[in-house]
């Protein structure tokens, strides 16, 4: 018998080169006041953002420009909410990477409470948001997190104490995503790997997943079919717009699906490593993504043979290596090979190269979580992955 599942709600979703256009006409439906939230500077400076506030003029939108540089914190977010007190928005809109629209979710979601936004986070906070909000639009600019189809916001505090932890709520998924392929496109070749990665990772956690169902199975495998077919293409060509296309297209997918299935052993360390180390997110998932699933796969072969995962990892063989016809290890082995080979050509860096110290790998051995990996993973073989890219 088929199991049980539930399918989290979704934006309303516009996709296509060209679609940022509309926004203003999308923000003219909530009111004409918002709060912008934007990255450091790239996106504010640009040509594209210049554009884009003449049209805001032309349509009446006034708007108070939040920046978050990096991942937000509960400072950055604390600190902005006395915006949303002092004024009245009518909405909040993020252009940005997943960090900006974490931070645009967040400043929505706490702009009606006194309280810090760390007395909502799951696993470090005691009270249970209600809630309520102010609307909000996402804009992503990266092919990444996939966060404009999310119901959590990541906030961070980065060091010997620190955290990534989520505010959560089936309310904070964005009213709508606005997905344009076209604001990828200067992204630069780092950050379209790194964020190439982070979305690759998610597709396969998701469909690894033991909390998987047949909607977010066939999702993902779209999802991985457009990595397949863009993510080498885009990096080394930033002004191929078929290939944006594709990663963006992936990335809003992996969202969906990390939102229903859940993510594996992967994201725990994105969780542990992050909290401690400035090291951006795509890039702890790029640099361990082939060491994790090498040592999945063997302990699913060494306590769990008939596990549908191999059959999952094998139908990835096909997929990535354009080859059928052959049996199910061979599948599985060049699917293997094929990651680390990508880890090498997009030139991710090994833990040590990042700044993580030996001395810590056993804690965060300890510490990282993976329980929606197809194989529950101990601290043993956890130390192990970690070994392997230091």
């Amino acid at each position: 018998m088929m199991n049980s599942f539930q399918f989290s709600s979704l934006p309303r979703i516009y996709f296509g080169g060209g679609e940022a256009g509309r926004l203003p006409s999308l923000i003219k439906k909530y009111g004409s006041h918002i709060l912008l939230v934007t990255g450091g500077s790239s996106f504010i400076k640009s040509p594209r953002a210049a554009s884009l506030m003449q049209k805001f003029s032309e349509e009446g939108i006034s708007y108070r420009n939040v920046r978050i540089a990096g991942e937000p914190s509960q400072e950055d977010i604390d600190r902005n909410v006395q915006l949303l007190r002092a004024e009245k928005f009518d909405c909040v809109v993020g252009i940005g990477g997943g960090s900006v629209i974490d931070a645009g979710k967040a400043l929505s979601a706490m702009a009606g409470r006194e309280e810090s936004v760390i007395e909502y986070l799951e696993g470090v906070g005691t009270k249970e948001h209600p809630g309520t909000k102010i609307p909000f639009i996402a804009v992503p600019t990266t092919s990444g997190t996939g966060s404009e189809a999310t119901k959590n916001a990541v906030i961070s505090r980065v060091g010997p104490n620190g955290f990534k932890r989520s505010l959560r709520h089936e309310n904070f998924v964005p009213d709508i995503a606005l997905v344009d392929p076209e604001l990828t496109s200067t992204c630069p070749p780092s950050i379209t790997a790194a964020s190439g990665m982070d979305c690759f990772t998610q597709l396969m956690e998701a469909y690894l997943s033991v909390k998987s169902n047949p909607f977010t199975d066939a999702l993902a495998l779209e999802g991985l079919k457009a990595v397949k077919e863009s993510l080498h293409r885009v990096v080394n060509d930033g002004s191929d717009t078929e290939a944006r296309s594709g990663m963006s297209l992936a990335a809003l997918i992996s969202g969906i699906c990390l939102a229903n299935a859940g993510l594996g052993v992967v994201h725990g360390f994105a969780s542990s490593l992050g909290a401690r180390y400035s090291i951006p997110h795509g890039v702890i998932c790029g640099t361990l993504m082939a060491a994790s699933n090498e040592i999945t796969v063997r302990e699913l072969r060494r306590s769990d043979s008939g596990n549908t995962a191999l059959k999952k990892y094998a139908l990835l063989g096909e997929i990535f290596l354009y080859e059928k016809n052959r049996n199910e290890s061979w599948l599985v082995d060049g699917f293997l090979e094929y990651l680390r080979k990508l880890t090498d050509e997009l030139h991710l860096p090994l833990l040590s190269e990042a700044g993580v110290s030996e001395s810590d790998l056993k804690a965060f051995a300890e510490i990282t979580d993976c329980k929606n990996n197809p194989i529950k993973l101990g601290s043993g073989e956890i130390s192990e992955i970690l070994e392997m890219r230091f």
